[in-house]
């Protein structure tokens, strides 16, 4: 099958033409009648498969010229990243076609993204708390949104967007359809789905946690983070191979530790983005890496939703993920649009549970290769890395005031009373109440007689 044999409009198949897209990935083509039923839709596919084009090619085939104030479609995904990227896509296919689009995220300035909404909107694209600020804020009406698009939903919820997600839910119409794509499913996920959506239809292309065939896996294993940067450093060397290398990190720590590890070595060469470094910094970050100005560049596990860069070489994962699906987020990087790629996880003694969860989930094993002869093993161990050590005695340690010691004994019943609070206040106001009049001071003595 092809695009045109979709029923996708010559606007739309035009701007197919101009981006080289013939043939439709599973996902796509499963997805497209489903999201122009109507129906709430559900749809699981690997990262890396046009999740973002098969919810968006029918929904520009649906939507007619308007030139209403209010958006009709809402997009929400999870990073300012990957508002950046779904805005640049819907721009692409809707090159023949008469459309406002806009993204507003945090971050930046509010008031900027107030005067871009109140000038009119198709589809707006955002994270959910900066939408629920120009939604609070009436700048933003929700009132004719007819589609809403939830991308990413796992990582949302792992985020703590579910509180804001609901509200935003609840100020949306009834009458509307409700998508949502995943590289993954969870029970969290479930229950919203259950929660928010009416019967949907579920497009599954490959079950929750399956990798792409067409990505090489290879594993080392490594005693400590600083051979990690040895072994990088080795790896790195071959410029002609590792033209295009995404190194993946769990925390800003020790990505921020790492650049400062190969930046004397590599300096033009390598760029870093965790959610610390401000806006402008990130994007100019990723534009450099995907123009091939940087060969290298350094991210955290939140940034691994919305970087969509043609042909990244290789991803290195300089840590093994606690989680099975963070780390198929992060090959999902490589090997996108049915191209070869080529992932590497570096593995400690510490992290190897964690490599057979990863293993469990795709049901299958992570081919691991020798560490390279000449890689040096460092000693030199990180904080986190060095153990902890427990002291046995030491008289002159201040000793643990929480511990009673030999001088310790019990409050006299005297002492011992507790501060009751409102609640003692309010008994006490019950005896002894206050005169109607600040003039009857005989109230209180007149009242006592009657009750007896």
């Amino acid at each position: 099958m092809t695009f045109r044999d979709l029923n996708l409009s010559t606007q739309l198949l035009n701007a197919l033409d101009d981006l080289g897209f013939e043939i439709p990935t599973p996902i796509q083509e499963q997805a497209f009648s489903t999201v122009m039923s109507g129906k709430d839709v559900v749809g699981i596919a690997q990262t890396g498969t046009g999740k973002t084009y098969a919810y968006m090619l029918p929904i520009l085939r649906m939507l007619k010229y308007s030139v209403q104030q209010n958006p009709r479609v809402l997009v929400l995904v999870p990073t300012r990243e990957l508002v950046v990227q779904v805005v640049d896509e819907i721009e692409k296919l809707s090159t023949y076609i008469n459309l406002r689009v806009t993204g507003v995220y945090g971050g930046t300035n509010i008031n900027t993204q107030k005067q871009a909404v109140s000038e009119g909107l198709d589809i707006v694209v955002a994270t959910p708390g900066r939408l629920y600020d120009l939604a609070v804020s009436r700048v933003l009406q929700l009132k004719s949104i007819q589609k809403i698009v939830i991308d990413e939903v796992d990582v949302m919820l792992d985020l703590g967007f579910r509180h804001q997600l609901m509200n935003i839910f609840d100020i949306l119409p009834q009458q509307r359809q409700n998508i949502m794509f995943s590289a993954t499913m969870t029970d969290e996920v479930d229950q919203m789905i259950t929660e928010i959506f009416k019967n949907p239809k579920r497009i599954s292309v490959a079950k929750s946690g399956t990798p792409l065939e067409n990505i090489k896996q290879f594993g080392y294993k490594v005693p400590n983070f600083y051979t990690k940067v040895n072994l990088l450093e080795h790896l790195l060397s071959d410029k002609e191979v590792y033209h295009k290398t995404l190194i993946f990190v769990g925390y800003k720590k020790i990505a921020d530790r790492l650049f400062e590890a190969l930046e004397n070595k590599y300096k033009e060469e390598i760029c870093i983005i965790h959610s610390n470094k401000t806006q402008n910094y990130r994007l100019r970050s990723i534009e450099q890496f995907r123009k091939g100005e940087n060969r290298i560049l350094i991210a955290t596990d939140v940034m691994a939703r919305g970087l969509d860069i043609e042909n990244v070489s290789q991803v290195i994962n300089l840590d093994t993920p606690e989680y099975p699906e963070n780390y198929m987020h992060r090959i999902g990087r490589t090997g996108r649009a049915e191209k070869e790629g080529v992932s590497f996880v570096l593995t400690t003694e510490q992290e190897q549970e964690y490599l057979e969860a990863i293993e469990g989930l795709m049901e299958m094993e992570i081919e691991k290769l020798p560490l390279p002869e000449n890689v040096e093993i460092s000693e030199q161990l990180t904080p986190e890395e060095q153990p902890k050590v427990k002291e046995i005695y030491n008289p002159h340690k201040r000793p643990n005031d929480d511990e009673a010691g030999a001088a310790f004994h019990e409050k006299s019943a005297k002492n011992s009373k507790v501060n009751l609070g409102g609640k003692y206040q309010r008994e006490i106001k019950k005896k002894y109440k206050k005169p109607k009049t600040k003039g009857d001071k005989t109230f209180n003595l007149k009242h006592k007689k009657k009750k007896k």
